[in-house]
Parts: C-alpha cells; sequence; structure tokens
C-alpha cells in the first residue's frame, strides 16, 4: 500500500522516537501498536486479573476500551493513552507492565483482538506503524518496511535512562534482564513472533544518536515512497 510503514523491532529499539519524528516530518500518522498490549497489561493489573489466566485476559481484551489521540500534555508524551477514558499514558510505560506486557502479547486471543484494529486503522493508508508483527502480520502489504535493532545492553541503557528521568527507582541491571526475558519471550512465542520480514531493511542503531538514526531511514522513505510517486 501506497504511503504505509511498518516499523517492527524488539523492545527499546528507538522504534517509536524514529517513526514519531518521520510521521511528523512527511505528515502521516503515527500508530505505535505496543500500546495496545500495554494497556490491556495494565487493565489486567488494575481490574486484578491474573496474568497468567489466558482467558479472563482474552476476554479483557475484547471488551476494553482504548483509545489514542493527540497529546493534551506538554510532558514528553507522543499520545494521549485512555482505558475506558481515564488518561493512563504513563502508567502503559511503568516497570511492572514491561515485566508482563510479552506474556499478555503472547495470547493467541489478545492478537486477534488487537490485530483486527490495527489493521484497519493501517488499511486507511498514509501510516507509520510500529510493533513486533507489522510487516510480518499487520501490514504484510506496506510499502515499505523496516527492522529496527540495537543490542540488549544498548536498549537496556536507554529504557534505564527513561525511567531515571521519571524518577522511577530502578537498577540498569533489572531493566536489562527484563529486556533480555521480553526478548525471548517476543521472539519464542507461538503466535506472530518477533521477527525480521523477508523484505524488511534491517536498521542497527548501536553506536548511532537519534538524529543519525533518523536521517539513515528518512532517506529511505523519500527513496520508496516519494521516488515511487516519480
Amino acid at each position: 500500500m501506497l504511503e504505509t510503514i511498518a516499523m517492527d523491532g524488539p523492545a527499546a529499539s528507538g522504534k517509536s522516537t524514529i517513526a514519531k519524528l518521520l510521521a511528523d516530518h512527511f505528515g502521516l500518522l503515527f500508530f505505535d501498536t505496543g500500546i495496545m498490549y500495554r494497556a490491556v497489561t495494565l487493565g489486567a493489573l488494575l481490574e486484578n486479573i491474573p496474568i497468567m489466566d489466558e482467558e479472563s485476559v482474552s476476554q479483557l481484551a475484547e471488551q476494553m476500551e482504548i483509545d489514542v489521540a493527540p497529546p493534551s500534555i506538554e510532558d514528553g508524551r507522543t499520545n494521549d493513552i485512555l482505558l475506558e477514558g481515564v488518561d493512563h499514558t504513563w502508567a502503559v510505560r511503568q516497570p511492572e507492565v514491561d515485566e508482563n506486557v510479552s506474556i499478555v502479547a503472547a495470547y493467541p486471543g489478545v492478537r486477534a483482538a488487537l490485530t483486527k484494529q490495527q489493521r484497519r486503522i493501517g488499511q486507511r493508508g498514509r501510516i507509520i506503524m510500529v510493533g513486533r508483527d507489522i510487516g510480518t502480520v499487520v501490514m504484510p502489504e506496506a510499502a515499505l518496511k523496516i527492522y529496527l535493532d540495537a543490542s540488549a545492553e544498548e536498549r537496556a541503557r536507554r529504557r534505564y535512562e527513561e525511567c531515571l528521568a521519571r524518577e522511577e527507582e530502578v537498577s540498569y541491571e533489572s531493566v536489562l534482564a527484563v529486556v533480555k526475558k521480553r526478548d525471548q519471550i517476543d521472539s519464542e512465542r507461538d503466535v506472530a513472533p518477533l521477527m525480521q520480514a523477508e523484505d524488511a531493511i534491517l536498521v542497527n542503531s548501536d553506536g548511532k544518536n537519534i538524529d543519525q538514526v533518523y536521517q539513515e531511514i528518512k532517506a529511505l522513505v523519500e527513496e520508496k515512497l516519494i521516488g515511487s510517486k516519480g
């Protein structure tokens, strides 16, 4: 599909940051699908639903009202994340959600409920969609597919610094352990595992700052999407 970009990659690889910059520059809708899985995870925690209760968590995913809106507060957020109309933008980034979201995202019922919504949004076009199975499952017809990667150590450092900026008391070692655990769960799950689509372009962000990665991928977008028009 013309003017649709799928960006996949592991946790804290910089997908959302880069995708938001690209969306702003090219006038595309930015949609981080991982937020939906985080929202379901947070919802289960708030309602005291055991994370390992697959049936109850999947039922919650079918029923929960999740909305993504433009940012209403200038506090670093890229969107407002609403659960049943209540702002939980930063709550979905809490360490407890980090520790459990990959388990929730591996449930077939949860993925089926949320993938259906993601596809509907993606088919409108003019969108950059971020996740772990966008290029392989959600939008296999995307005009451009990017797989953004980085070492577990680099990604843990980034997530650790984000936590410190929000004054959360965590250690680098604990963040690294969570990142490695999430990588394992995401890559080994039976349904829509994290993997690079065959026709995706691999971009590694190790040793690069945000602007360097942005410029590299921006050039790919210009070549693929804008070049295809001329």
